[in-house]
């Protein structure tokens, strides 16, 4: 039985690579790397289908240096160490060091990802990561810090139709059969920038047609019927269903809210991501009229990431339904956009005032930096009038309080009470 079309037309080479010219074009970085033999160690962000592992696969090809793979979703630490030290017994004086491919990197978690410190810094290995998942949010920082990263896109029209001509013409498979492919806006409207979707796509329909193959639109979308799924989390859907989701939070409907998160996990969504959105929820959309929210988020994603799933889609749903039936309010989110707003703006050079400075030096003291400071424990209800502000923002106020919830209008109460009207 022959190999999946994706596998067969996998690229060895550079100048068969389709698609990322960022990377790949005439002066793109890879180019640079196999001209000069010089690899840092990288990771590759982007979505499925776009190449990452097969640019992996093409670096170590091209310059002809070994390269020990792991995957992130089976391996663990033992496995980690146990590559590391097959690669630094096999590495002989003054040879170039071998590649370590983590597919999956974001799935390693802090003890795993601290393993391949080491051997990163001493140059044991050059590590080539691969993730679907911001680095920023996923990968530990000593170890973002020594890798480069580089950011692949979804494939373009232009690109995803040259690769259709190379399959056409390449592959020894569909050189057996009469292809005629008259419409393509399906074809390329389900494979959503995904490479070896699109040639996942031509496998279904060529497998299932005898004779002569007619691709159109109507054939396309009757022979995926039974293969789309109700959530594609790499395509344009994976942008409308999250929207969707945090808007029927936002809106207090649980019912919508819950609905949105099952089409997620039934499409395989990355349960930290989700995890992730709540926590920004919690702060953005509910934040003082429930300060627990932020609590039980942070629970969440913390949960999460201990337990995986299937188990964690019950946190997930608990912690939805209390945010969606939480009260809301965005009065921090606005405050501190108003006061970055303001501030970005201010060409003004507002000095703190004198009693509010540290006096860490006899000089300090002496210019009066801390002099007239009011302890605020010292007084009744742990609370005296003094100034906070520079001089010129007297009575400026950033935090206006939503007194359409309990929680938010004891809060505008007691600064009323306590500043007397200074902050309206």
């Amino acid at each position: 039985m022959a190999a999946p079309l994706a596998e067969r037309l996998r690229p060895q080479h550079l100048d068969d690579y389709i698609g990322q010219e960022h990377l790949v074009g005439e002066g793109g970085v890879f180019r640079r790397f196999i001209e000069t033999g010089n690899i840092p160690s990288f990771i590759l962000w982007g979505p499925p289908g776009v190449g990452k592992t097969t640019l992996a696969h093409i670096v170590a090809n091209e310059l002809n240096r070994q390269m020990f793979t792991l995957s992130a979703v089976t391996s663990g630490v033992k496995d980690v160490r146990d590559i590391i030290e097959r690669a630094k017994h096999q590495r002989f004086f003054n040879t170039p060091a071998p590649l370590l491919f983590i597919d999956e990197i974001h799935r390693f978690n802090k003890s795993q990802q601290d393993s391949l410190l080491a051997a990163v810094e001493r140059g044991d290995v050059v590590l080539i990561g691969a993730t679907t998942e911001n680095p920023s949010f996923e990968v530990i920082t000593p170890l973002l810090s020594r890798c480069q990263v580089y950011i692949l896109r979804p494939m373009d029209d232009a690109a995803a139709e040259k690769l259709l001509q190379r399959a056409l013409n390449v592959d020894s498979e569909l050189k057996k059969r009469d292809i005629e492919i008259r419409e393509r806006e399906a074809l390329l409207r389900f494979a959503a920038g995904d490479a070896r979707k699109l040639l996942n796509i031509i496998d279904i329909i060529v497998s299932s047609t005898d004779g002569k193959v007619v691709i159109t639109n109507d054939l396309v979308t009757e022979s995926l019927q039974q293969n789309i799924a109700l959530y594609d989390k790499d395509g344009e859907q994976h942008y409308d269903v999250i929207s969707a989701f945090i808007k029927s939070v936002r809106g207090s409907d649980p019912n919508a809210a819950i609905y949105y998160l099952a089409r997620m996990l039934a499409g395989g969504e990355e349960p930290r991501f989700i995890a992730r959105r709540l926590v920004i929820l919690a702060s953005e959309d509910i934040g003082l009229a429930n300060p627990n929210a932020l609590l039980l988020a942070n629970a969440c994603f913390d949960t999460v990431h201990k337990i995986g799933m299937p188990e964690a889609r019950i946190t997930l749903a608990e912690t939805t339904i209390y945010l969606a039936t939480s009260p809301k309010s965005n009065s921090a989110y606005m405050a501190i956009n108003e006061a970055l707003a303001f501030v970005q703006k201010d060409t003004n050079n507002r000095p703190v005032p004198l009693h509010l400075r540290n006096a860490v030096t006899d000089l300090m003291s002496r210019e009066g930096y801390g002099k007239e400071y009011k302890y605020a424990h010292d007084f009744a209800g742990n609370f005296v009038t003094q100034e906070f502000m520079p001089d010129t923002l007297v009575g400026k106020q950033f935090y206006h309080p939503n007194t359409t919830n309990s929680t938010e209008k004891n809060i505008a109460t007691r600064i009323e009470e306590l500043w007397q009207g200074k902050y309206k």
